[in-house]
């Protein structure tokens, strides 16, 4: 077995190594105290995951120095047999519910609840300092739990999490005094106002970085801005929109050392200072590598950020809805940018100005403006991706929402860009065929596996059959999750993917017409995974059983709603995990 396939096998799995067992009983030449402080310089989960399956020496050196652990399922392992492998960690990153669950495909009830972690935790690693947690249900309690029981605690990042207010928000900033960061991203928050932000105590100065981007509700600008001037290691402000430009102006005069800044609204009606003396303010902050925010953008102020655009390695924009023109004057200012997210509405003209300006960028992300307009005019089309790709040799991560792509334009893009490690495509119209000719999608998605080798990820979209999936399972040897919607044409185009794609990690698939010999047909596949989802499907409960009695280290897990019929098993969620089945499911979870 090669490094790269022990790899694959332990990621996620904390247990993954028997010490004692004769693949890890080789000497290691190196002392303990040699060792250990070379692997603590190992910061990839990964890397540290294949260290600790060299030898039995390197599997306990690796165990007593590590601080951080990654946890990509909270069910597919007990934080007690975290506790009992790993001594000495200091930060935990914890994700819960399925990533459809961004699409309102699980029942907010589902589980993935933080608190039964938090109290093991506060057992295991009373000295805990950092917790990242992601679509994990959080609720003020859990909050105020964390923030009363672990006394070094320093970092906190809630992403996509649901479940707490500005209460829980409150009790973070009054106990936690030595807080270097609050995160706060895309969270089902109850935001009902409130001072949250009085709460840090006067004497907190430690802070470095503060984001409340995604917060509706106003703010106490008075406690932000002193907070703000008394942190002067502060390199991280991302704030909402209802911070005005002037007063961003006084947050960027006492911190021109940040390097990441959200803007809050990029419109007013009166600013009381000059546009030139904003200017001068962005152009002071020299360190600025990231611009986010720009809401309600008004061209006549969109020149204050052009003095801060030279040295920006990262660009969103998908708050700004910018036009062409507006874009392009834009992205002359900034030439070293290798991130950018815009909205559909820059068109594919606002393309061609990436394509022209951009020569290092590496990522595009282009979002719909309006998800829900079916107009085949709007938007962005195949022209404008072809002339990013024609301008940006280096890119290698693309998602790309649009209503119309043809086969030879997604090939002129990978034989232009071949380095792609993530192709995330998404044509809009459900199994929209290549528009010129009439033909699926088959030869698109084929020309992107077999031109990019280090192609990791993969969403699929448009009219497809199950000659699409052959291509992948045949040539994307380095594929790690895939995404698959309204596609497929038999059982086969799963067999497919199961067949082939030897470093496959997660696979999600929803509205198609694969079946339970398809399921079954990837029993040998499973337990190298981290995960499965298949909803509305053609699974039946009998086949999720035959599956769940092969493979007894998997969880299977089925969602039952008020119009499913028993037989069927319309959404399947199974995942690999050494907990055995979970205590907290509810009802409607059935755990076969």
């Amino acid at each position: 077995m090669d490094l790269d396939q022990k790899r694959s096998r332990s990621v996620d799995r904390v247990d993954s190594v028997d010490p004692d067992s004769s693949e890890s009983t080789r000497t290691c030449p190196f002392p303990d105290e040699v060792l250990e402080p070379v692997l603590s310089l190992i910061d990839s989960h990964k890397d540290r995951s294949s260290v600790s399956l060299v030898c039995k020496d390197w599997y306990h050196a690796e165990r007593w120095s590590r601080r951080h652990v990654f946890i990509g399922n909270c069910y597919s392992v007990s934080l007690e047999i975290v506790a009992g492998r790993f001594p000495k960690i200091r930060s935990v990153t914890l994700k819960g519910k399925p990533r459809f669950s961004d699409f309102n495909l699980v029942p907010e009830d589902w589980g993935a609840d933080v608190h039964p972690w938090l109290s093991v935790l506060a057992e295991a690693y009373p000295f805990l300092e950092e917790l990242r947690l992601k679509r994990m249900a959080v609720s003020d309690e859990s909050l105020e739990f964390l923030a009363t029981n672990f006394t070094e605690f320093k970092a906190l990042s809630l992403l996509s999490c649901d479940g707490f207010s500005m209460e829980g928000l409150k009790a973070i900033a009054t106990h936690c005094r030595n807080l270097t960061e609050l995160d706060i991203q895309e969270n089902g928050i109850d935001d009902l106002g409130g001072d949250w932000l009085s709460c840090f105590p006067e004497t907190l100065t430690t802070l470095q970085v503060l984001n409340f981007a995604s917060l509706n509700s106003e703010v106490s600008f008075n406690a932000l801005e002193k907070l703000v001037t008394r942190c002067k290691s502060l390199r991280v402000l991302k704030v909402n929109r209802n911070i005005n430009l002037d007063q961003l102006q006084k947050l960027l005069l006492w911190a021109p050392q940040l390097t990441e800044l959200g803007t809050g609204s990029f419109t007013q009606d009166l600013v009381t200072r000059p546009v030139a003396d904003l200017e001068t303010t962005f152009g002071n902050c020299k360190n600025l590598l990231t611009i986010s925010g720009l809401w309600d953008i008004n061209s006549v102020y969109l020149p204050i950020i052009y003095p801060a655009c030279v040295g920006l390695s990262f660009l969103n924009l998908s708050c700004a809805a910018l036009r062409s023109f507006e874009l392009a004057m834009v992205l002359m200012h900034c030439k070293s940018v290798r991130r950018l997210w815009v909205l559909d509405n820059v068109g594919d003209a606002g393309l061609e100005a990436v394509g022209s300006w951009c020569p290092l960028l590496e990522e595009l992300r282009v979002f719909p403006a309006d998800p829900f307009d079916q107009e085949e005019v709007a938007g962005v089309t195949e022209s404008g991706l072809i002339s990013v790709s024609q301008g940006c040799p280096k890119l290698h991560y693309i998602l790309y929402f649009c209503h119309q792509m043809t086969n030879a334009a997604v090939a002129t893009v990978v034989q232009n860009c071949p380095g792609f490690t993530h192709f995330r495509l998404c044509i809009m119209n459900l199994g929209q065929p290549d528009y010129l000719t009439n033909e699926p999608m088959d030869e698109a998605f084929g020309a992107v596996v077999r031109t990019c080798p280090n192609l990791q990820r993969l969403a699929v979209s448009g009219l497809l059959t199950d000659l699409t999936f052959e291509y992948i399972g045949k040539y994307a040897k380095n594929l790690e999750i895939l995404s698959v919607a309204f596609a497929g044409s038999s059982d086969l185009g799963l067999k497919y993917v199961l067949g082939g794609c030897p470093r496959l990690r997660k696979l999600e698939i929803r509205d198609c017409p694969f079946g339970n010999a398809a399921l079954l047909s990837g029993l040998t596949k499973y337990e190298s995974m981290r995960s499965l989802w298949m909803s509305a499907c053609n699974l039946t409960m009998n086949g999720c059983r035959v599956l769940a009695k092969e493979m007894p280290r998997l969880n299977v897990e089925v969602m039952k709603d008020e119009d499913s019929e028993d037989s069927q098993a319309h959404k399947v969620y199974i995942y690999r995990t050494v907990a055995g089945p979970r205590r907290d499911a509810p009802p409607f979870v059935l755990t076969l």
